[in-house]
């Protein structure tokens, strides 16, 4: 069940556009710092944290995790989206270095990595996937699933594996041409 556009600006977000659909068993921490823009649809189970920013045409599966931390982001731009059971996270600790780890140890003791991760335009994360914190996906470029993306993609490739390589081009054009009808369509003009 969707919330109602009430029940939705009572959670309190930076701020919220218009054909928002979140399911009223999604969680939120620190929303005042989470921004949502058009024709965006949050599923059940989903869990976005601190400095997360989506912008238009963005779907977030069941049971996906946006992990920021206060001092990085996770920016979500048009047209992405992240299937479920899939994890964005912008900081981890170091479990190889000479550190303790959690956060109930002082800041001293550990080596925690803060940084942020950027999905571009037409970008896709497969199910059960996870992208690590300084990934910046290139505008088109996919995660295929249960994949582990350590590393920043380059423009409209598909990407695989643990960790994750590219393996094929996306049709760039196609997908762009797609993009260009619907926004020249009725059906964008009725989701604006």
């Amino acid at each position: 069940m969707f919330l109602t556009k009430e029940e939705i600006v009572k959670i309190g977000f930076k701020s919220v556009g218009e054909n928002v659909l979140i399911s009223s068993e999604a969680k939120f921490f620190r929303p005042e710092r989470i921004s949502i823009g058009n024709n965006v649809r949050i599923d059940d189970n989903a869990v976005i944290a601190n400095n997360v920013t989506l912008h238009n045409y963005i779907h977030i599966a069941m049971g996906t995790y946006l992990l920021s931390s206060p001092n990085s982001i996770i920016e979500l731009k048009d047209f992405t989206g992240v299937s479920y059971q899939s994890l964005i996270i912008s900081s981890s600790d170091d479990y190889y270095g000479p550190y303790m780890t959690n956060p109930t140890i002082p800041s001293g003791y550990r080596n925690v990595s803060e940084k942020s991760v950027i999905l571009n335009k037409h970008c896709v994360v497969g199910a059960k996937s996870a992208v690590m914190p300084g990934v910046i996906m290139a505008e088109g470029s996919t995660l295929g699933t249960m994949s582990l993306l350590v590393s920043s993609t380059k423009e409209w490739k598909f990407y695989f594996g643990n960790p994750a390589r590219a393996y094929c081009e996306r049709p760039k054009n196609e997908i762009l041409m797609l993009e260009d009808n619907f926004r020249n369509s009725a059906d964008f003009f009725n989701y604006q």
